[in-house]
């Protein structure tokens, strides 16, 4: 993820970061990207079971009906060994993750483990009863999807009255205390929604937002006629600035992150190259730091079933089971050859991908994306839309 009001608005100094020395279980969560050892945040799409039938889906989500494969005590000894081996964080999702009666209780085991729990929801179970228990908890933070105003994001989320829900959802976190930010995944459909989409941030005293490129998964592999051109991304791109910006000069700041292209970290310095040379420089180093896509090294996933993948969105491969292996083992494991190969994704991209000059603070963009797109996990991310010249190879 590129912090576009960390990097751009200037809401993060290097000096910040340097102060927690880098290291993932010391920083803060705004910070965490910028950690040196990269232990693996950890996503767990812990019910494959949701409320709602979402167009672009990475989960491709089912019906309530159903059981869940991991059980509460499984996800317990699951939760043990994460927080033993250093994650810093524990991603609870789905599905819906509010479906499952003991989302609760499992995301009070991760802190009492020492973890930060967060859920990522569509928002339309979260009445003020569970708001509460959520807070309860200590949970870091709610993110809740909302995909455009209410005509489009109640057609993406394939139920009327999903955006109002949503929206009250917002107002219970609130009322309890908790950090609630939105999710915003950007498609042909709703890029023209982003404005409002601030507006709503600043009428509802939001304090975050993440817009995420849209990545090639699940049912988003029906979407691909859908994403943006690289023309148009990086209008989006420059839109999400200019929005932020607006929002810190209004007395407003926010949190805005972009997700899933890590081609926005170098726009956002060649940008500033034109507007600040000196916090330009300053950039740099924190994309540095950054280091662009982790994949399979500072982001992992857990699938409903138990089995581990490189991100949420690519389960086209699997490394292992925690149901018969700890993650632990599987994650540190050289004998998985493309585990072993995402840690130096550098080493491996081809393409233009391999002679780019911001390879080291990109990391070679989404693997998922090249693999749904060429054929080939090492191939060039499709959705750079950085120009040869730009990327210093013409």
């Amino acid at each position: 993820m590129i912090g576009i009001s960390k990097l751009y608005c200037g809401q993060v100094e290097e000096s910040d970061v340097l102060r927690y020395g880098r290291q993932s279980g010391k920083l803060p969560s705004h910070l965490l990207q910028f950690s040196k050892d990269k232990k693996p945040v950890v996503v767990w799409n812990m019910t494959k079971r949701c409320n709602l039938r979402c167009v672009h889906c990475y989960a491709q989500a089912v019906s309530l009906q159903g059981k869940d494969d991991i059980s509460t005590e499984q996800a317990k000894a699951m939760i043990d060994d994460l927080a033993a081996y250093g994650c810093p964080v524990m991603l609870f999702s789905g599905g819906e993750p509010v479906v499952r009666e003991d989302l609760v209780e499992l995301a009070k085991h991760a802190k009492a483990r020492g973890m930060r729990a967060v859920i990522s929801t569509n928002g339309t179970l979260i009445t003020p009863a569970k708001a509460k228990e959520l807070r309860e908890v200590g949970l870091s933070y709610v993110g809740i999807s909302l995909d455009g105003l209410e005509e489009v994001h109640d057609h993406f989320r394939g139920v009327k009255g999903a955006f109002r829900q949503a929206l009250k959802a917002i107002e219970n976190c609130k009322a309890e205390g908790l950090k609630v930010g939105l999710r915003f995944t950007i498609n042909k459909r709703n890029v023209s929604e982003i404005p409002g989409i601030f507006n709503l941030l600043r009428e509802l005293e939001v304090p975050r937002a993440c817009f995420y490129h849209l990545v090639y998964s699940g049912r988003g592999t029906e979407l691909i006629k859908e994403d943006l051109d690289h023309a148009e991304t990086r209008a989006c791109v420059d839109l999400i600035m200019d929005e932020t910006r607006k929002c810190f000069d209004m007395g407003q700041p926010k949190e805005i992150l972009t997700v899933d292209n890590h081609a926005d970290g170098p726009y956002v310095w060649m940008r500033l190259k034109r507007e600040d040379p000196k916090r330009a420089e300053e950039v740099f180093r924190l994309l540095q730091y950054n280091e662009g896509n982790n994949s399979g090294r500072g982001i992992g996933c857990i699938s409903w079933d138990g089995k581990v993948h490189a991100d949420q969105f690519w389960r086209e491969h699997v490394f292992g089971n925690v149901l018969e292996r700890p993650f632990s083992e599987i994650w540190d494991d050289p004998k998985i050859e493309l585990l072993h190969k995402l840690k130096d994704k550098k080493a491996h991209v081809g393409g233009r991908c391999a002679k780019c000059q911001f390879l080291n603070i990109c990391g070679g963009n989404f693997r998922a994306r090249a693999e749904a797109y060429y054929g080939d996990e090492w191939a060039q991310d499709p959705a750079c839309y950085l120009t040869d010249e730009e990327i210093g190879i013409k």
